[in-house]
């Protein structure tokens, strides 16, 4: 713990977290959001994964691209545009009367298209603002915020949603989105730190195994995680707050295994074995929705998110020049908010048929693919053991003609 405190003290470090965490809230809340909302108008949660999938299709382009824009334009720039952009669409899907629903997927295409860098920027900037031994512990402590973003967000929509109403449900995260993102884009660091312009063609840096590692278990992960999301509210459905308080125990199970293991040595395992916790517990889920059963199972679940989440992150730091950074997270990012839309559309078509238990069958799938992808490819994955996480430098080698 004392070295995380350490890290808090560092000039700017609390400040950015929390400012890149209140930004990206929304990422957490909208597609819960918008499976609620959906289902409530069209009585379909398959409507509703549709707006999901079209979402999920302007996210998986929009990542990277709009990553590497910020090397050609700048940060502020781009992330001045996206959020922009971002809020209209979001604001239009909560504001609109009942439109047909292509439209509607229409404006869910558009706010993943904008949705704006804020992972990929606040990844760039860390190693700026630290030295190389505590990026890991920083990796590692931002995870366990994360989990504000993967948790605690859907917990949030689902008791306004529930409770409250949809629509308010869609303007808290929108809310967020432009007060998160005011907040961030003013941050110094901002506009300090200059992102050099990639030299190599877009998706490049994919052809580097360990990000391609991280972005499909990111993938795999988050998608699991909003999978149970929608399971977990699908059973308790509006009549009380067990859903928000499941969610929660989700949350802290998460929050604990971050700041008690997220700083272990990284060794070329490391990926498989936290994802394994995660599999286990959302295994046993899937075999009762009893109230109490949940709350132990994903508690158990919940310990191995944030401390895999660090090790992807920080192997991916380890194994790019820093012009790639940027990019590299953006494909991290698009991994994972794919995964949270896709999961729950494909958590919502199984609901539809078999349930709310077909929703944990989803989750339970997606983390045991989790786990056996970084197990099986674990050559791809660093040995960060006594190794620095930070980025490689940009620098090439210069000729030199004997005398």
């Amino acid at each position: 713990m004392k070295s995380y405190l350490n890290l808090l003290r560092t000039r700017g470090v609390a400040r950015l977290m929390t400012a890149q965490l209140m930004a990206r809230i929304p990422n957490g809340m909208l597609s819960l959001a918008y499976l609620l909302h959906i289902e409530s108008i069209y009585h379909s949660y398959g409507a509703a994964g549709l707006v999901l999938a079209a979402t999920s299709i302007g996210q998986a382009i929009a990542g990277p691209l709009t990553s590497r824009w910020m090397g050609v334009w700048g940060m502020r720039r781009v992330l001045i545009l996206t959020t922009i952009v971002c809020a209209t669409a979001v604001g239009t899907i909560a504001l609109a009367p009942a439109l047909p629903l292509p439209l509607y997927m229409a404006l869910g295409f558009i706010g993943g298209l904008s949705t704006p860098p804020i992972q990929p920027a606040v990844r760039t900037i860390y190693p700026k603002m630290v030295n190389s031994r505590q990026l890991t512990p920083l990796f590692s402590l931002d995870a366990s915020a994360q989990e504000v973003i993967w948790v605690v967000g859907p917990v949030i929509t689902t008791l306004i949603a529930t409770q409250i109403s949809t629509v308010l449900a869609i303007l808290v995260a929108l809310a967020f989105l432009i007060g998160g993102g005011a907040w961030f884009i003013s941050s110094p660091e901002v506009g300090r730190v200059r992102i050099p312009r990639s030299k190599r063609k877009l998706g490049s840096v994919l052809a580097k195994p360990p990000v391609l590692l991280a972005t499909i278990t990111g993938f795999l992960l988050i998608g699991a995680c909003a999978a149970i999301e929608a399971g977990v509210v699908a059973t308790f459905g509006n009549h009380g707050p067990q859903s928000g308080i499941v969610l929660a125990i989700f949350s802290i199970g998460s929050i604990i295994g971050g700041l008690s293991f997220g700083h272990l040595p990284i060794g070329p395992l490391a990926l498989a074995r936290r994802i394994f916790v995660v599999f286990v517990g959302m295994a046993l889920a899937a075999a009762s929705l009893n109230f109490w059963w949940l709350a132990v199972t994903l508690l158990i679940a919940g310990v191995g998110i944030a401390p895999a989440l660090a090790v992807m992150f920080a192997i991916v730091s380890a194994s790019v020049r820093f012009s790639e950074t940027a990019e590299a997270y953006g494909w991290v990012g698009t991994g994972q908010l794919i995964g949270a839309a896709l999961g729950s559309a494909a958590a919502g078509f199984l609901i539809d048929r078999f349930a709310a238990p077909g929703a944990f069958y989803v989750a339970a799938s997606l983390a045991g693919l989790g786990f056996i992808i970084p197990a099986l490819f674990r050559r791809a994955h660093p040995d960060l053991r006594g190794r620095d996480a930070s980025p490689l430098p940009d620098t090439e080698p210069i000729p030199v003609q004997p005398s």
